[in-house]
């Protein structure tokens, strides 16, 4: 897939297990606010290793956003044996959040998806106000029939 424009001067491109370091630290910051708004919940994000993160890069699709050099945004997905196309890790360093590049990220990843994927799925913390918020504005509904982990919400969105 080549480089998309997004928001200000970033491109988004496929990572590269040179990343994973960058990757390691960017998810610490993003899943400390996560923690904030969810207090008491385990978040397997902060509870990987390095090791983890670069093994995730093998498990799952995962691109990454630069802004002069700085990795400052990421998502990854994978394929569920249900055909849905599991989006996760969506991250934004906390001093650029509020500008687009999240929303451009999800809307890379659904674009990702390959043609026997039928729906969308994701989660996040319960207490998310800001995440649920852009997903419900993305076209993704709550799922209460679908298991989440403890404190955590599943949201899927129909592929059109």
């Amino acid at each position: 897939m080549s480089p998309s424009s997004v928001p200000g001067d970033e491109d988004v491109r496929p990572a590269v297990p040179a990343d994973a370091g960058e990757l390691y630290t960017l998810q610490r910051a993003c899943w400390l606010q996560e923690l904030e708004a969810n207090p008491g919940v385990v978040i397997p994000a902060l509870t990987e290793s390095l090791d983890d993160v670069r093994a995730g890069l093998e498990a799952h699709h995962t691109w990454v956003v630069r802004r002069a050099g700085r990795l400052v945004g990421s998502v990854r997905a994978r394929l569920t044996s249900r055909a849905g196309w599991d989006i996760g890790r969506l991250m934004v360093a906390p001093d650029l959040q509020g500008q687009g590049i999240g929303r451009f990220l999800l809307e890379h990843a659904e674009a990702a998806a390959p043609p026997d994927a039928s729906s969308y799925l994701l989660f996040t913390g319960a207490r998310s106000a800001g995440n649920l918020r852009m997903y419900k504005k993305a076209g993704y509904r709550l799922r209460p029939d679908l298991e989440a982990p403890p404190g955590a919400v599943v949201l899927t969105k129909r592929r059109g």
